[in-house]
């Protein structure tokens, strides 16, 4: 019975026979929820069963049942969205109003904006409800949504225009200027949708359109391996790439994820902190959540403070990088009280185990850490009723057949570091990206015999735990944002100060991990005051590319270490950095 809620998406042979079995596991999941303390890892691995459909649709076969369920009167009264900023504006709609107002944004995509089934829509809003409408709506509409970051510049936002060939952006009043300012060099834009009160020259008004569009829409058949969502990854050794997701692949993949390491239920209050330009906002601020019916609760912070919105809302599972809970352990909880709380989960980047025990000391609660990628859904976790092992990522999901491999793609046994890898071979799971969009041969240069890369290196030890060491490809998490090295030593170079530079990862307190740029100068600046050209070079990464991806450490050196061939060691200085007391 503690597997219905799982298989109401994954045991069902058509999407018009979605219905049933989904109706008949939202009444037996009330059942189940008593006995969680009971739930076994090996019993979900051992009993999971995948099934498919052919036809699939977030919005109608998800979003639009729990609308019925509102109205039978069979779910708790949370709303779907419960949205605050701080100031005391709330935003409360339940399914049925997420479901009028999202059909009437996909009538302002369709009718005044001409968008038709696979057209690509970026997406650069704040944590505002119109983002989440947005997101619905495109389900709906069949479009292909792009999200991104606040933090883009003019030319990242260039690069995806071109790259991607949108025909819609639809942002606010701070991203505009920038859109306006290459918008000119980007032929396949041909709508600007801005989300804000006032009206700006060449864009349509969001709220104008909104307000007259009919809630009369029909949403559109897609099939399951359809293209709904594209997200950018973090450009490492070239420029960031396309990765696309299916129907299936978020919509369906992220059951195990909502009902087993988060451990959600219609009751629940849930808030993710993720930034909305993420995959890991879709994961937990859409699919996860709203598969199990619970509330979506989002806060529009001026300044991050997670405890003042814990002790103050009756928020039940709560999820951010672990940036949060270390600025958490470094005060005493003592003054704030976190009565609704009962379950904690981590991602983003790994925890360290000291953090989670000071977590645990101080509010009777673990710390669930998980383990996931923009390619995928989530690959290894501390599932609730799980033993966990501080400093591990868990145990792999039921979706995936997790390995540890070698260069020759020989299983490891284990106690030996190699590759973490998927097996995708004699069959590719339904929950991985479909591929790098409009770019098969890096598709292609992910498949290493019969399995998918990640590109993260680990370990798994004597009871199937997986352990991280590290990122193969030399991206930079810090404090949860994803930071390739070749985006800010390019940024670097183009200042007249640099001759090359090498950019890695260097421990920090707070973040878990900073950029830091090894930096050789021409001979015209060598002399200059280090303090000083230190901050001249910040700001310019920061204008040439997105602030947080700015070096927050810097050293001047005379040269940089390199291999025969001539390529840096980024190895070498990386490991320098995390040698240092």
């Amino acid at each position: 019975m503690a597997l219905a809620a799982v298989h109401f998406l994954l045991k069902i042979p058509s999407a018009t026979s979605l219905w049933a079995p989904l109706r008949r596991s939202l009444q037996l999941c009330s059942r189940c929820y008593p006995v969680r303390a009971s739930w076994s890892y090996e019993a979900i691995k051992q009993q999971y069963r995948l099934e498919v459909p052919e036809y699939f649709n977030f919005a109608r076969d998800v979003l639009d049942r729990w609308t019925e369920v509102e109205k039978e009167g069979k779910k708790s009264k949370n709303p779907a969205l419960w949205w605050v900023d701080g100031a005391g504006e709330e935003v409360k709609w339940s399914f049925e109003e997420l479901g009028v107002l999202s059909r009437k944004v996909s009538n302002v995509l369709s009718d005044a904006c001409s968008l038709q089934w696979g057209d690509r829509v970026i997406l650069i809003l704040p944590r505002i409800p119109e983002w989440w409408l947005v997101n619905v709506a495109c389900m709906r509409t069949g479009t292909v949504l792009i999200p991104g970051t606040q933090q883009l510049t003019a030319k990242d936002i260039l690069h995806r225009l071109q790259k991607s060939k949108a025909k819609c952006i639809i942002t606010d009043e701070s991203v505009a200027p920038a859109v306006d300012s290459v918008g000119a060099e980007c032929q396949s834009l041909k709508f600007k949708l801005l989300v804000s009160d006032s009206h700006r020259e060449g864009w349509l008004n969001f709220k104008d359109l909104l307000k007259n569009a009919s809630s009369d829409h029909h949403c559109v058949t897609t099939k399951c391996q359809d293209p709904m969502a594209i997200y950018f990854t973090s450009g490492t050794t070239g420029s960031p790439k396309m990765t696309q997701h299916s129907h299936s692949s978020y919509g369906i993949g992220l059951t195990v994820s909502g009902r087993y390491w988060l451990d959600l239920t219609s009751s629940d209050i849930f808030w993710n902190t993720s930034d909305t330009g993420w995959a890991k906002s879709a994961w937990s601020s859409i699919f996860s959540p709203w598969i199990q019916g619970a509330c979506v609760f989002v806060h529009k912070m001026p300044h991050f403070d997670p405890r003042i919105s814990l002790s103050r809302f009756p928020i039940t599972v709560f999820c951010s990088p672990p940036t949060a809970y270390r600025m958490f352990v470094q005060h005493k909880l003592s003054s704030y009280t976190f009565k609704s709380l009962r379950h904690c989960v981590s991602a983003g980047e790994p925890i360290n185990p000291d953090v989670m025990e000071e977590w645990k000391a101080q509010t009777g609660l673990d710390i669930h850490e998980g383990y996931g990628q923009t390619e995928t859904v989530l690959i290894c976790g501390n599932f609730k009723g799980m033993k966990i092992k501080p400093g591990s990522m868990g145990k792999p999901s039921p979706e995936y057949d997790v390995k540890i491999i070698d260069e020759n793609s020989n299983i490891l046994p284990p106690g030996k570091e190699g590759d973490i890898a998927i097996r995708v071979k004699p069959t590719r799971s339904p929950f991985l990206f479909t591929c790098y969009a409009d770019d098969p041969e890096k598709t292609e240069a992910t498949i290493r015999g019969d399995f998918y890369v990640t590109g993260d290196r680990g370990m798994m030890d004597e009871d199937g735990y997986f352990w991280f060491v590290g990122r193969a490809d030399d991206v930079i998490n810090s404090a949860g944002y994803r930071i390739g090295p070749f985006e800010v030593e390019s940024a670097l170079v183009e200042h007249p100060a640099v001759v090359e530079s090498a950019v890695v990862s260097s421990p920090d307190p707070i973040r878990g991990e900073v950029v830091k740029a090894f930096i050789v100068l021409t001979p015209d600046y060598a002399s200059h005051d280090p303090e000083k050209m230190m901050k001249e070079l910040q700001d310019h990464v920061k204008k040439v590319t997105a602030p947080y991806k700015y070096p927050r450490k810097m050293e001047f050196v005379e040269q940089l270490p390199k291999t025969i061939s001539g390529k840096i060691r980024r190895n070498e200085l990386r490991q320098k950095e995390w040698r240092k007391d």
